[in-house]
């Protein structure tokens, strides 16, 4: 159940640096913590 939680909220924060309502709203750094988050699995698999 959390991956799939994990996965829409990364599908949205991708979607909205997308389209660059992150940028106006200054919430870049949200892409930055998705980054962070999926990094210590891409290391662990």
């Amino acid at each position: 159940m959390l991956f799939i939680l994990y996965y829409v909220v990364a599908i949205t924060v991708l979607i909205l640096h997308f389209t660059g309502f992150l940028t106006r709203h200054n919430l870049e750094w949200l892409i930055l913590v998705l980054a962070v988050t999926v990094f210590p699995a891409v290391i662990y698999l």
